[in-house]
């Protein structure tokens, strides 16, 4: 038994380090949504050729002798992308050996790289690709500092590299949380990143005194790509009050490439939002007063903000553990419309919310959560409308490859569906 186990772990090694070869499809008479904020397109054809996506629309022709899918009943669209996850980096959250989310007793704070974390074949990458997720950005949590580290931007596909870009944003905590870090006040959390951003200032000088700092010097040398707007800064506040306060740190540092995250008050500051041109990433369920930063939060959120000309994605602060819920939180946004005096989205701004605007904030615009030539050939078939609770996915491509639907979940399910007990593991004799 032992030595079956051994070859099995082997052979399931060697599949898992041999990529699979794209594959070229044509995927014909299927309802295409190419995720660009557009209404779906019926009867039209998909073309992926090379990992990449060629067409996509009405009136392609398939070129002789490719693979060909019959999508007639079927929806075609881009793969979702989950903006601000913590998938891949833990296996049972309440299990701290298991669990890389966060490092709060670590020396370090800004250098922190999730990239270095995550595990492929975790069971929450499988479960999200089996729900159409095909690529997500992932955060640390914050620990003892309001900077929670550097972020990663992820596909989900089964292969032992996951990373499309390690460190692709730094992220940092203000509002009531940060307050708590900093000393226990938002006085303490404001001077806390300005002096980082003026500490990683004077590195770039050379007048970086490191005896005399408060960061470390792989914290301050992380901030420096920050500061030149090489690098994202995710910056967490949920008040308006707040939110004016990134939206003058952008004022104050006019190279920072910066990115608002829960943003539960951006409805009653979403004209000066815009004119700032910075980003949302906002959670669509903040509809109660949880906390006193969230005392105006509205379901209407996302959609005020988006009527006001603001740039904004359905996005998390790490509390998206089931990103294949994504399509059950755009499918409210378009159900609110019908809701008196509710601020919803249509159908195609939606599913733009959980694809390629996500896509876009996180710096891969143009290249995933789109069906257009030359972007990455993330393609999920699904057997209905994907902001339906009832449809799923079919058979999942991240670039133009096929992946799995199998999971833990599928399998205990199919294992437990019916009541043949010849089914069941063998228990305890007594």
């Amino acid at each position: 038994m032992k030595r079956l186990f051994k070859l099995a772990a082997a052979c399931s090694a060697f599949a898992f380090t041999v990529p699979a070869a794209a594959q070229d499809i044509a995927i014909t008479g299927a309802t295409v949504a190419t995720g660009d904020g557009s209404a779906p397109i019926e009867n039209a054809t998909v073309l992926v050729r090379g990992g990449k996506v060629v067409a996509a629309g009405t009136g392609v022709t398939v070129p002789a002798g490719m693979e060909t899918i019959d999508g007639a009943g079927k929806w075609v669209t881009p793969g979702i992308f989950a903006a601000v996850t913590d998938i891949g980096v833990f296996d049972v959250s309440g299990v701290s050996n298991s669990n890389d989310a966060g490092a709060s007793n670590s020396r370090f704070s800004a250098a922190l790289d999730i990239s270095q974390a995550i595990n492929p074949a975790s069971e929450h990458i499988s479960v999200s690709r089996a729900g159409g997720v095909t690529r997500a950005t992932v955060a640390h949590a914050p620990g003892d500092s309001i900077f929670a580290g550097q972020g990663a931007t992820i596909d989900l596909g089964v292969d032992p590299d996951p990373i499309t870009q390690a460190r692709s944003f730094q992220m940092v905590v203000l509002g009531e949380r940060g307050a708590r870090i900093a000393g226990g006040g938002r006085t303490a959390s404001n001077l806390e990143l300005r002096n980082a951003m003026a500490e990683a200032k004077a590195y770039v000088a050379g007048d970086w005194e490191g005896e005399d700092a408060l960061l470390t010097r792989p914290d301050v040398q992380s901030l420096v790509p920050v500061i030149s707007g090489k690098q994202k800064l995710y910056v967490h506040a949920e008040r308006a009050s707040d939110i004016r306060k990134v939206i003058a740190l952008k004022q104050e540092f006019a190279k920072l490439d910066l990115v608002l995250l829960g943003a539960s008050e951006g409805w009653l500051v979403a004209n000066a939002l815009a004119a700032s041109g910075i980003p949302v990433l906002a959670d669509p369920l903040d509809d109660l007063p949880s906390s006193f930063e969230q005392l105006a939060a509205t379901q209407s959120n996302i959609g005020r903000m988006t009527e006001a000309g603001v740039k904004v994605a359905i996005g998390g602060v790490g509390a998206f553990e089931q990103p294949r819920n994504l399509t059950q939180y755009a499918g409210n946004l378009v159900a609110l419309r019908k809701v008196p005096r509710a601020s919803g989205l249509t159908w195609g701004q939606a599913f733009a919310s959980i694809t390629s605007i996500p896509a876009e904030i996180s710096g891969l615009g143009g290249k995933a959560g789109i069906l257009r030539a030359g972007a990455m050939g993330d393609v999920v078939i699904w057997d209905g409308d994907p902001l339906e609770l009832s449809s799923n996915p079919t058979r999942v491509f991240i670039d133009g490859v096929e992946q799995p639907l199998s999971n833990h979940q599928t399998r205990l399910r199919d294992r437990y569906r019916d009541l043949d007990e010849s089914n069941l593991p063998k228990a305890y004799d007594w």
